[in-house]
């Protein structure tokens, strides 16, 4: 290893190019680190006294001995393992700057002309070397489109975009733009050259303590995968495999989900159902793969999982009934659930377990979660009920396995593991608040769309209480309720019976319950199912929200029913 300070002017003007290895993540700054980099470039610009702003390392990895400040000229690409946000955000700051300049110069070396030129290309080099920079595939043609001014790719990386705006906006808006160009002059970086074949790039890439963002366990697994491979055996591995992960996911659900899918991936083939902390997946994956190589088997287990969870998760799935059951499982958030959805969808894939029976068991799934949601039962067991799950599968009688495993974690009535039958979750149904409840509008959709031909979407209605929720009830609800009005609205308001879905909430108002019966769109004309029969009572008390609540209560069992008799 070498390391030197450099000014990073003069260390992107020797160098020819930089590349990003395919192992390394997506540009990932937010306008936050980008607004941290402007505040301080405007700051030591501003002022004479500041002589320099470290900005960090950059490290990067060469076969031979070499160092970027020590040459004239290098004959081959760079591999940047550190410092590759630092450097791309750079790169959008100077282009933004450049387009902004134009032909004038307003002190030495800063130009439209002379930014690029210097900084951003090589015009000694043709095509893909013209650039100082070569980002990953993901980033590359956005950063490639920006430097050559030309119109973004059809799929434009979203981050680079913006924080490209957030830049050009932050520099037309300036009245110092002197300022600017003193701090980018005065940004100093550690120049740190590595020797593949004396220096480890994975042991120094997870010690690294850079500023920016922290790597994701994303980040570190694809790195742990890619980075120690031979170049060909990288590229192939990544083209065919990782690149397809990441696509399926996109960009920002990439970020968002890919963590947990290798934390429910790592708790399905661990064959104890030990769940890795969050914080600590991608240590739990070195051990894992340290055991179950080679590399491009693993790979690829990696990606047909990854294409499970992306049909689950991310509304992938192609059959129309399993994909609306997994829809239901995202509204629910039923995240504790995947390792064993995991499994069952590989058993679906592989023809051990048939369309029908598969589906079967995600409603069954979704049942146990959504019927202990309503009866208040402590979710702390959940992670590995579903994590150890799998084990209890007889796969030659599945889905009667399946039921008989929630069976016998419900014979003890007290079991915090247990499935709540007919008779507990209709009670707990009729006696909760359900408006304040945090499913309330799954539970709305559910009970509306069970057995619709044609669903509706909970986007188009909102909640809607029968009986006002206004303190101030008219004369009319009084009169309806009886003298003991107050206490019949305060204790069957929130209820199930009282509550149901509409278009028409803004035009229902606070009116009398005749009046909801017979406006436009009033319960009289409404086609939704949770509204049958409101159109045809004379009126609406105590008696007819138990009565409608009972109703709901009996369907909502057969919507989430329970793998056995009462």
């Amino acid at each position: 290893m070498k390391a030197a300070d450099a000014n990073l002017l003069e260390f992107l003007k020797s160098a020819i190019q930089f590349a990003i290895p395919i192992y390394q993540r997506t540009y990932s700054w937010t306008e936050q680190e980008c607004r941290t980099l402007w505040n301080d470039i405007l700051r030591t610009g501003s002022n004479e006294n500041i002589i320099a702003h470290f900005l960090g390392s950059i490290v990067y990895i060469k076969d031979s001995p070499y160092q970027v400040t020590s040459q004239t000229r290098k004959s081959s690409q760079l591999l940047v393992i550190d410092g590759q946000q630092r450097l791309t955000t750079i790169m959008l700051l100077l282009e933004a700057l450049a387009r902004t300049l134009g032909k004038q110069e307003i002190i030495d070396g800063f130009s439209a002309q002379k930014i690029r030129n210097r900084y951003l290309l090589d015009t000694e080099e043709q095509d893909e070397r013209r650039f100082k920079l070569v980002l990953t595939q993901t980033d590359k043609p956005t950063l490639f489109s920006m430097v050559e001014q030309k119109a973004y790719p059809q799929i434009p990386s979203v981050q680079l975009v913006k924080n490209f705006e957030f830049f050009l906006k932050e520099i037309q808006n300036i009245q110092d733009i002197d300022a600017i160009c003193k701090g980018i002059s005065k940004l100093i970086i550690v120049d740190i050259s590595l020797e593949r074949d004396r220096d480890n790039p994975q042991l120094i890439f997870e010690s690294m303590n850079s500023t920016g963002l922290a790597l994701s366990q994303a980040d570190l697994i694809r790195n742990y995968i890619l980075m120690n491979l031979t170049p060909s055996l990288q590229e192939r591995l990544y083209e065919s495999h990782w690149r397809p992960i990441e696509r399926a996911f996109g960009q920002k659900a990439y970020s968002a989900h890919f963590n947990r899918f290798m934390r429910d991936y790592l708790t399905l083939k661990n064959p104890t159902g030990t769940i890795p902390n969050m914080q600590a997946v991608y240590a739990s994956f070195k051990r894992y793969a340290h055991d179950h190589g080679p590399i491009e088997s693993l790979v690829i287990d990696i990606q047909k999982y990854a294409g499970y969870y992306c049909a689950m998760a991310l509304n992938q799935e192609k059959d129309t009934g399993l994909s609306h059951a997994f829809q239901d499982i995202q509204e629910l958030e039923v995240n504790v659930a995947f390792p064993l959805l995991l499994e069952m969808y590989d058993d679906y894939n592989s023809g051990i377990l048939p369309k029908s029976d598969f589906l079967k068991a995600v409603r069954m799934v979704e049942s146990y979660v959504f019927r202990r949601a309503v009866c208040d039962i402590a979710t702390n067991t959940l992670n590995t009920t579903f994590a150890t799950f799998g084990r209890e599968i007889d796969k030659d009688n599945y889905l009667t396995s399946v039921s008989a495993h929630f069976q016998a974690m419900s014979i003890n009535h007290g079991s915090p593991r247990r499935f709540p039958n007919d008779t507990d979750f209709e009670e707990a149904l009729l006696s909760r608040d359900m408006y304040n409840f945090k499913r309330r509008g799954y539970f709305l959709r559910r009970m509306e769309n069970y057995r619709r031909k044609e669903p509706v979407s909970k986007g188009d209605y909102t909640t809607e209480h029968i009986l006002p929720q206004n303190e101030n009830l008219s004369e009319e609800w009084r009169n309806m309720l009886g003298p003991d009005w107050r206490n019949v609205q305060s204790r069957w308001l929130h209820s199930v019976g009282n509550l149901t879905l509409t278009g028409y909430n803004s035009e229902y108002q606070d009116h009398s319950f005749f009046t909801k019966q017979t406006i436009e769109g009033g319960f009289k004309q409404s086609t939704l199912h949770l509204n049958e029969g409101l159109g045809d009572l004379d009126r609406w008390d105590a008696t007819t929200i138990q009565q409608r609540g009972k109703r709901l209560a009996e369907r909502a069992v057969q919507v989430w029913p329970a793998p056995f008799d009462k």
